[in-house]
Parts: structure tokens; sequence; C-alpha cells
């Protein structure tokens, strides 16, 4: 089988610090992978690894069956990024920018301007005329994003926390928007501290602490295998660390 994407005994120093500790993954094409792990755990280094962002201390990577360090410009062509931090071009609008992600993929300005005003529909994003993205709120900006991500359709798309400041009938528009891209076979990996989504949208879960692989698999065969009751049990059970809620002096 040909992985969308291939992990091997990828790693990430930081000084004295192992934020990503000899990973192991493999997702065929067409997976969802909620990616699971406390805060620190290696989550967010491993995305910017795999998407080019970083470059690995050990290991490799396969993207889409190429290999990432030889060829990155041709694995970039191909995914999607929504990155935690975003990283938008504050002081242009929101059509100027996405023109240029658009010209950035190849797409010419005519298909770039179509797409986005279709996104913009779908996503209930509408500024004010000529309004710099610096002005958007940060729900707005997450939704400018999402769109910078989508519209080049990318086989394979990252998303680091895409749910978080966005309000609840988007998130149901963007989960439906989600499904539609798995059903075409779009590769799909997710992270979020929200549990419940997760829970929801990915088939296949990875749940990493401190940079290592604690878990992977589908929910049922993990849940199963833990004799967990949920997701949150599950993660809480593997990961350890739980601590009582109560404050000595409330």
């Amino acid at each position: 089988m040909e992985w969308a994407l291939e992990l091997n005994r990828l790693t990430k120093r930081f000084g004295d610090k192992v934020a990503v500790d000899g990973l192991d993954l493999r997702l065929p094409p067409g997976a969802f992978l909620g990616l699971l792990g406390r805060n620190g755990a290696g989550k967010s280094t491993t995305l910017k690894m795999v998407t080019g962002l970083l470059q690995p201390t050990e290991g490799s990577i396969r993207v889409l069956g190429l290999d990432l360090g030889a060829d990155p410009i041709a694995v970039k062509r191909q995914i999607g990024v929504m990155p935690e931090d975003m990283a938008l071009l504050e002081f242009l609008s929101g059509p100027q920018y996405l023109r240029f992600v658009g010209r950035m993929y190849g797409l010419d300005d005519a298909t770039a301007d179509a797409r986005r005003l279709e996104l913009f529909s779908k996503l209930d994003l509408d500024p004010p005329a000529g309004a710099l993205v610096s002005d958007y709120s940060y729900g707005m900006k997450k939704k400018l994003s999402l769109c910078a991500a989508l519209i080049h359709a990318p086989r394979m798309l990252f998303l680091d926390e895409p749910f978080e400041g966005i309000d609840a009938v988007t998130s149901r528009t963007i989960k439906e928007i989600l499904a539609g891209l798995q059903t075409r076979g779009v590769t799909l990996i997710l992270t979020s501290h929200i549990m419940e989504v997760v829970e929801r949208l990915c088939p296949l879960i990875a749940i990493l602490d401190e940079g290592r692989l604690k878990g992977f698999g589908s929910l049922e065969d993990l849940r199963e295998g833990a004799g967990a009751e949920d997701l949150e049990s599950l993660f809480v059970d593997l990961v350890g660390g739980a601590q009582k809620g109560e404050l000595s002096w409330l």
C-alpha cells in the first residue's frame, strides 16, 4: 500500500527538550485521524514537521507517496494546512489574501475569486469591504485560515484546533465540509482538545504524550482494549496525571 502519511522514527529536539520522540505512524488514503494530547505533548510540533514548517532532528516523513525532505514543494502543492497560529498576512484584505494564496498554488485570479466567494458564503464570512485581516475578529481569522487551506482543493488537510473560537452554526458547516472531503478520499488530520468533536468526527485516534505515541487505532478498538466508556476516559487513562478539582480555599 502507498500510505497517505508515513512517519518513521520521527524525532524533534529543542536543545535538551525532546518534543517528539521516535514517532512511527502510517495512515491510508482517505483516513480521518484525530490527534490528541495534553498541552506540550508534541501535537503541534508533529504537524509542523509533517507540513514542512519544521525540520525533524531525526527520522523520515513521506506524504502522499513523496519524501518530504527530498521534494518539499511537490508535497506542499498537494496539502492544505490550518495552523494553530494561523500565520495570516494581516495587512491585506481577506479577498486579497486568498487571491495571493490562490496564486501561490497556481490558480488564476478568476478561479481563486470564485472559490473565495463560495467559501465566504459557506462559512458565513462577510467582512466589511476593504477591511484588513488585522481588523478581523478571532473567529473571522479562523474562518479565513480554513479558506486558505481549502482553496486549492488539497489531497490532504491538516487542521490544528479548527473549532476554537468558531460559533456553533459555522462549526456544523465545517463538520459537513470535512465529512464531504473524506467521502471524496481526502486524508484529514485534526487536533482538538474538544473530545466530543474528535469522538464524533474521527474514525481513527492517535494519542501523544511526552512526544510518544500512547495509543493508535479506531475509537472502538482503543476503548475496548482499555475498558473505557468514552474517549475522555480513555485519554485520561492513557496519559494519566488527572488531579482532583477541589481547591483548598473553596
